[in-house]
Parts: C-alpha cells; sequence; structure tokens
C-alpha cells in the first residue's frame, strides 16, 4: 500500500516515560520492516495537557481525547450525570450547554490550549487533532480552529457539520466575507 501512512495512538499517557518506554518497544518491532510509521498519544488526561512540552519530546502528533478529557476535567462521567441531575444544571444555567456536546472553553479548553502551547514550542513540527463528538460540533470545530489544531474527527453522520464548520472557520480567520 504505497499511500497508506500508518500510525500508532498512545491512550491515556500521563507522562512522557509511558510513551517513551511504548515508542522504544514499538520502534523495535517496526524496525524489522521497511515502514513509516508515526507514533503520537492521545491528550484526554488533564496532566498529560499540562505536562505537553514534555510529552511531545516523544510524540510525533497529539490527538485531544476531549471526551474524557472532558470526564477527567470535570470529575464526572457523561452516563452517571445525565440523566441524574445534568438536566438541572442546564436548568439553573449553571452550564449553558452541556461540555459533553461543545468543549467547555473555559476549562478543558484551556487545558487544549496549553498542551497546543506547549507541545509546539517543545516540537514546532508535531502534528495535532481531536478525536470525538466534540469534533463535529460547530463552536467546539471554531476553537479547534482558533488554537491551531489540524485536523477533528467525529462519528460519520457529523462530518457533513464538521467540515461546513472547519471552512467557515479557515475563511473567518483570514478575515473573508464571502456571504
Amino acid at each position: 500500500m504505497p499511500d497508506a501512512h500508518p500510525e500508532i495512538m498512545v491512550p491515556l499517557v500521563g507522562a512522557v516515560q509511558e510513551l517513551e518506554t511504548i515508542r522504544a518497544e514499538a520502534e523495535k518491532i517496526i524496525g524489522e520492516f521497511a515502514v513509516d510509521v508515526k507514533i503520537g498519544t492521545m491528550i484526554e488526561v488533564p496532566r498529560a495537557a499540562l505536562t505537553a512540552g514534555d510529552i511531545a519530546q516523544a510524540a510525533d502528533f497529539f490527538s485531544f481525547g476531549t471526551n474524557d478529557l472532558t470526564q477527567m476535567g470535570w470529575g464526572f462521567s457523561r452516563d452517571d450525570v445525565e440523566g441524574a441531575f445534568f438536566w438541572r444544571y442546564l436548568e439553573l444555567g449553571i452550564f449553558g450547554v452541556s461540555p459533553f456536546e461543545s468543549i467547555d472553553r473555559d476549562g478543558v479548553g484551556r487545558l487544549v490550549r496549553i498542551a497546543v502551547d506547549e507541545g509546539r514550542a517543545a516540537r514546532p513540527e508535531l502534528h495535532f487533532g481531536v478525536c470525538g463528538e466534540h469534533g463535529g460540533d460547530p463552536e467546539s470545530v471554531h476553537f479547534f480552529h482558533e488554537v491551531g489544531l489540524d485536523y477533528v474527527s467525529c462519528s460519520p453522520f457529523r462530518v457533513p457539520v464538521a467540515r461546513l464548520e472547519a471552512g467557515r472557520a479557515a475563511i473567518e480567520s483570514t478575515g473573508s466575507d464571502s456571504r
């Protein structure tokens, strides 16, 4: 497959040593084949976002797992709160929208921004993306464009919206008024 570009994404990394260890093992096996494989990590643990400059030294890319990052950042899971009390939080205006549907710019978004800034400072060639339902949410797609992510990934039914909003975000960032 001459056009294939395999990548290995290591989940739940919280310390650079974890990624270094896995990378070393993977490179031993990859070295047996004539193939270029990128090795990166999911940034889905708050500690990973806060130590992204270190983790970047062992990564070719970061992919933000914003569903898990949201759960760990808020300290509750979507499954636990949606049927229990979350409706009341929305009703009282504690949240304007569920942080599982649209990125929480002030909390989880700040973790993403820190990780992008520190990762890019450590390795300017590092690539950044996001995996999960936030990748198909219009407001979230605009935020990810603002912080400099290279791609979004989402479930198939969200792809048309994600593509449209990514295009809008790109046009808006250039100052073009093409409406």
